[in-house]
């Protein structure tokens, strides 16, 4: 933590559950958010290669704040199931229908991290399966009008009702599935700046 401390952290993230868990992980942080970023993947990649394509691509927006004092962190989330992006809903309807997808089955939640100083750069994924029990009609209505998942990939957040009363275990890290694993990030972090 102390050698950390003696880099300026930029989270290059607009998500609120991203920065609660970086500040939940004691690091000092700065956000800066860039619109407009073109989040659109190339077909040929195989689907742990996405989120970590769009946390890089992501980083490179943001060269001009970069010098060898400063660590830029970058992230996206996928939810991937029957070999398929699961996106962010649209509408109600969509989320509904997402919801009804995930229902009794099994999926992924896939994080990218990409790592960025001037001089260097560094990208992971981390890999979570999450099992949903079935849920009724009523339950998915539920919990789209009161929680209004519209920014979140694939129509959930595991920190929410859907998440206690929905799911029955994860494999891997619960953090990643609200869009940073936390854990390995520090590991990552504390390898970037030592080596």
């Amino acid at each position: 933590m102390d050698k950390i401390k003696n880099y300026n952290i930029i989270l290059g993230s607009q998500s609120p559950r991203r920065q609660h868990l970086l500040k939940e992980l004691g690091i000092g942080f700065t956000v800066e958010v860039l619109n407009g970023i073109d989040e659109s993947y190339p077909d040929n990649l195989f689907y742990d290669q996405i989120p970590v394509y769009l946390a890089t691509h992501k980083a490179q927006h943001y060269k001009n704040l970069l010098d060898r004092k400063t660590i830029l962190i970058t992230a996206d989330t996928i939810v991937w199931l029957d070999n398929a992006v699961i996106n962010k809903p649209k509408d109600r309807e969509d989320a509904l229908t997402i919801l009804k997808k995930l229902s009794g089955r099994k999926h992924e939640v896939l994080t990218g991290i990409c790592l960025k100083t001037e001089g260097k750069e560094e990208s992971f994924c981390s890999k979570t399966d999450v099992y949903f029990r079935i849920l009724s009609d009523n339950e998915i209505a539920y919990y789209i009008d009161n929680f209004k998942p519209y920014d979140k990939a694939g129509a959930y957040g595991i920190q929410e009702w859907i998440g206690y009363a929905g799911i029955e275990k994860i494999e891997g890290s619960y953090f990643n599935v609200m869009g940073l694993p936390v854990q390995e990030l520090y590991q990552k972090l504390s390898e970037f700046i030592t080596n």
